[in-house]
């Protein structure tokens, strides 16, 4: 598998994503739309966590990096990302 197929993955307004590879649907929340849209143009997890520091309203208790590494991984298990892709920082 390439990462061409994290780029052709669609994504509604919604949060509700498509795989035309395999048929797969799931729903993101916002914060996982923005992950995704982020990893889609080929930036890396420090550059998506920085984007989602600047882009979310966070609270001292948040791990924004956890949050990109878990949303990650859940990409990972379902097939759609390969396991060398934005290996986690």
């Amino acid at each position: 598998m390439d990462s061409n197929r994290l780029r052709e993955l669609a994504v509604s307004d919604t949060g509700f994503v498509f795989d035309p590879y395999s048929g797969f649907t799931f729903s993101v929340n916002p914060t996982g739309r923005f992950i995704l849209e982020q990893l889609k143009t080929g930036l890396g997890v420090d550059e998506v966590v920085t984007r989602l520091r600047e882009g979310f309203e966070t609270q001292p208790s948040d791990d924004p990096a956890r949050d990109v590494n878990e949303f990650i991984l859940m990409l990972r298990e379902n097939g759609l990302l390969p396991r060398d892709e934005h290996a986690a920082s």
